[in-house]
């Protein structure tokens, strides 16, 4: 979700902190250690309480008395260019060593800005009739993107272990684009007014539209802008034999500027009549800015009484977010809407010409505590169970959207943060605030039928803390107290049986599981229409149950062949979902018996890899895969199931081939993804009767890797 105070229900835990803002959750990696998915509540063992799983990942540790390099270079399709690098560095023998690792990513973006508008009609506002243009045709959507770290180890003795780490992110990346495919005669209103679709036989990656609009608040040629600054320490100290502490200190900084078109169009340039620039016609661009900053302490102690292992624990996490986001929505210029206040500027009129603006804030602090066991009764019968308790608070401040000009009568600001000023601007401005304490546990049971087969059962119990919606104000003005107040916390009852286990000698394994979640008050987001537009809102309005099951297996059919595959079932329906969307205490959506959006019915997957020597030289492996997921509800409208979004079944193909020295100090790889070039979308709404916009996933690549590893002493 891009909504900022949103707790996500799967967590993202790097090194043992907690990555709680989604827009820097999902960068690549490089230098990984291991990556390890989680499913279901999680939170007695460490981090935070989720409702639906953990992604840990852990990166490369620096090794003592090692000094070695690992290089990496990629070429691709739309201009793809990546670098990658990690040096460890001995700096005291047995003592102290350094790794850095950095990884620079460049691509022109897989789409084209080539969307076609007009004639736009004169009906409504004669200023714009008869209007029509088209894009540059150029590639949009590319990145610019640094990551690296650097981490010092430092072990004054063998019983202490200590790493610190800093951080950083650059991207400066494109704005991500959107495709209008608004589907004709559906009922939009968009296509009426000269902005349509696709056309017929035209690819929707060639049809996505963006401007370059500057003024107003958005720098949408800049594109994306993401900072992000961490400084974390990690201490491992070995009290004695069977007990160790654990620390984990940090704290990370973030700043994203994020600007978008999202309808996908591009318009003509004109003067602004307030600011005396040249400026573009914005149908509704908007940039979501926000300043974060995250601290986190967390304590563990592990060890061992008898059979029995434990792991016990506090957990402490402070997030303060600032919040603006900035909205040019022009296409009420064309619908005849005239501004509140000040003039009505030719050519295009004044919301095109003035920046709407939306501001707010939230303190948000979590306390808890936790401990787990898990003791042998037997050889073969193993029994967990952990308890997590966890204290909450958050406090949230806003005012509605109203023009930049209604803020003190000026018509720029700086940009949009300057808003969150909420001395300097007072009117309109609320603060609310809640706390939530709840307990959480989960408990297991295993049993190991022979040494190859182990079977198991297992509840949790999980909770997802009330919160705050980012988006309260967009229309709603002045705000009703029932929209100011937070949603209560989610709750979720996780049941499992399961086996895992090898076979033919260890040539084989498999896995199989049973699963059921029942969810209760689950935290859902509508988009609700009103009068003066469209507001997300955020309901406890489902109660809804996820069933399936879930297989995997991987065989070595030969020495030189391993095959692997994976198949997930899963029927995921609400059982209520009723909400009362415009306050008046009568529920006017209900989609009590529906799919359960963006989860769906089928996942298959198989994979196969073979080796074999290429002479003296080195080793050859092709793999190839294949990925197939049926199709899903994207997003439910409250203007009637004709306006629903989905996403299209998709089967995609990926091969690799990757020829290694035979010190293993070189390789080439050759990379070919979405082999089939298949379209397929990775998210779609419809914007009440307006317009429906949708992105799509990168077609066919093809890449070309090198890379290197070697040691300064070899």
């Amino acid at each position: 979700s891009i909504i900022v105070y949103k707790e996500n229900p799967v967590g993202v835990i790097i090194d043992d902190f907690v990555v709680v803002d989604a827009q820097t959750q999902d960068l690549e990696l490089f230098d990984v250690e291991q990556i390890e998915v989680l499913r279901g509540p999680q939170g007695t063992l460490f981090g935070k309480n989720t409702t639906a799983g953990a992604v840990t990942v852990r990166t490369k540790r620096p090794r003592l008395n090692e000094a070695d390099a690992e290089i990496q270079a990629q070429v691709g399709s739309f201009g793809t260019k990546e670098g990658k690098l990690a040096l460890n560095i001995p700096v005291v023998e047995d003592k102290l060593a350094v790794r850095a690792a950095g990884m620079y990513i460049k691509s022109d973006g897989y789409y084209k800005n080539g969307y076609q508008f007009g004639p736009i009609p004169g009906f409504i506002d004669a200023s714009t009739a008869g209007l029509s243009g088209s894009g540059s045709d150029e590639r949009i959507g590319g990145d610019d993107v640094f990551s690296g770290r650097v981490k010092a180890l430092w072990e004054p003795s063998d019983n202490v272990s200590l790493i610190a780490t800093y951080e950083m992110v650059r991207d400066r990346g494109d704005s991500v684009p959107v495709v209008n495919d608004t589907p004709a005669g559906a009922g939009y209103a968009f296509p009426n007014f000269g902005f349509p679709g696709i056309p017929d036989g035209v690819d929707p990656l060639d049809y996505a539209g963006i401007n370059n609009r500057d003024d107003n608040l958005l720098n949408m040629s800049k594109g994306h802008r993401v900072d992000v600054d961490g400084f974390y320490l990690n201490g491992d100290f070995r009290i004695n034999d069977n007990w160790e502490l654990h620390t984990v200190t940090g704290l990370r900084k973030s700043k994203s500027r994020l600007p978008n078109n999202y309808v996908g169009t591009n318009g003509p340039s004109f003067t602004n009549p307030l600011t005396g620039g040249v400026s573009e016609f914005s149908l509704f661009d908007a940039t979501r800015d926000d300043n974060r900053e995250v601290f986190q302490q967390e304590v563990r102690l592990t060890g061992s009484v008898g059979d029995v292992d434990l792991v016990g624990g506090v957990f402490y996490q402070d997030s303060d977010v600032d919040f603006c986001v900035a909205q040019t929505v022009g296409f009420l210029d064309i619908f005849g809407a005239v501004g509140a206040l000040g003039p009505n500027p030719a050519p295009f009129g004044f919301f095109n010409a003035n920046a709407l603006l939306l501001c707010n804030s939230q303190q948000a602090s979590a306390i808890a505590g936790f401990v787990d066991g898990t003791w042998d009764v037997t050889d073969r019968l193993h029994l967990s169970a952990g308890i997590r308790v966890t204290e909450e608070k958050k406090t949230w401040t806003g005012r509605p959207r109203v023009p930049i000009i209604a803020l003190d009568g000026s018509p720029t600001l700086d940009a949009p943060l300057d808003g969150i000023d909420f001395a300097a601007y007072p009117t309109g401005v609320v603060t609310d605030s809640e706390k939530w304490s709840e307990p959480t546990y989960r408990m297991n049971i295993g049993y190991d039928l022979n040494d190859d087969t182990l079977v198991y059962a297992s509840y949790s119990r999980g909770f997802r803390s009330g919160g705050y919606n980012d988006q309260t104000g967009t229309v709603l003005n002045p705000l009703p107290a029932a929209a100011i107040r937070p949603v209560s916390p989610e709750f979720v009852d996780s049941y499992e049986l399961g086996m895992k286990g090898s076979f033919a000698d260890g040539r084989g394994t498999i896995a199989a599981t049973v699963f059921q979640a029942d969810y209760t008050d689950a935290q859902r987001t509508f988009n609700a229409s009103f009068p003066g537009g469209q507001e997300t809102l955020f309901f406890n309005a489902a109660d809804l149950t996820s069933k399936g099951i879930e297989l995997e297996g991987t065989f070595a059919l030969t020495d030189n062949l391993i095959v692997r595959g994976m198949a997930a079932f899963t029927d995921a329906d609400y059982d209520r979902f009723e909400a009362d969307t415009d306050f008046d205490g009568v529920n006017d959506i209900d989609l009590s018996g529906r799919p359960v959006t963006r989860v769906p019915e089928v996942q298959l997957g198989f994979d196969a890899t073979y080796s074999t020597s290429v002479g003296d030289w080195g080793n050859m492996k092709i793999n190839g895969r294949i990925t197939h997921e049926s199709e899903s509800v994207a997003g439910y409208s409250d203007v009637g199931t004709a306006y629903d979004t989905f996403l299209d079944a998709r089967t995609l193909i990926d091969a690799d081939i990757r020829l290694t020295a035979a010190d293993d100090k070189y390789y080439v790889r050759l990379i070919g993804k979405n082999l089939t070039d298949r379209r397929y979308k990775t998210g779609s709404l419809a914007v009440a009767t307006l317009w429906q916009f949708s992105n799509y996933g990168a077609p066919r690549y093809f890449g070309l890797e090198v890379g290197t590893t070697f040691g300064f002493n070899d």
